[in-house]
């Protein structure tokens, strides 16, 4: 784990609906530097993660970004009904260097925050799972006109999964639940919020 405690960077996720707004940001997220891999991807949201966001879009613009600040910003002024979401990171459990392409982004959150030994069990058992390229964790940051109707009150308690594979989405979808399972074994609860296959990369 890299311990920094520094919100540097992240992912986000914008609803993709053909309209000005979201024209307007992919042709930002593009010429951002801030931005360094751009996708389109499509969400599957779990029976937890609708009970919290029912208003959500089947495709997504899906960016990695290194400044949390500059993100929050650029999105903030392309705001639309369905929310933008933003995941920052705080820490970093494992990154490791692969040819193979991302193939999907699988995020967690604890039930019941953390501690640093669970955060460190978490990391062993994830950091075998070869397919994962990049595990880390952060806060969740949403963008919308429209305020939610509850809190989602596990924003502070992500874990993010960056898989890299040739093998469908749907065997990744399994991987990542393999791999959820495997934690949870060590007592820690892991509860899917949103995976994010990837379609084509832009960026």
């Amino acid at each position: 784990m890299s311990g920094s405690g520094v919100a540097e960077g992240g992912y986000v996720c914008a609803p993709y609906l053909h309209n000005e707004n979201s024209l307007r940001l992919k042709e930002t997220l593009q010429k951002s530097d801030n931005v360094d891999g751009m996708y389109f991807a499509t969400a599957t949201f779990s029976e937890d993660g609708n009970a919290y966001f029912p208003s959500h879009s089947n495709t997504y613009l899906l960016a990695r970004f290194n400044n949390v600040q500059l993100m929050l910003d650029q999105v903030g002024k392309y705001k639309q009904e369905q929310p933008t979401f933003v995941f920052s990171r705080y820490d970093e459990f494992f990154e490791r260097f692969t040819d193979l392409r991302l193939n999907l982004i699988s995020v967690y959150y604890l039930d019941y925050g953390h501690s640093e030994s669970d955060l460190f069990d978490l990391a062993l058992i994830v950091a075998k799972r070869s397919r994962v390229r990049r595990a880390e964790c952060g806060t969740l940051h949403m963008s919308s006109t429209e305020a939610p109707k509850f809190t989602f009150p596990y924003y502070d308690n992500l874990v993010v999964f960056e898989v890299s594979s040739d093998n469908t989405h749907q065997s990744d979808n399994k991987y990542c639940e393999k791999t959820r399972r495997e934690v949870a074994r060590k007592g820690i609860r892991l509860t899917n919020l949103v995976n994010l296959s990837v379609i084509e990369k832009i960026k």
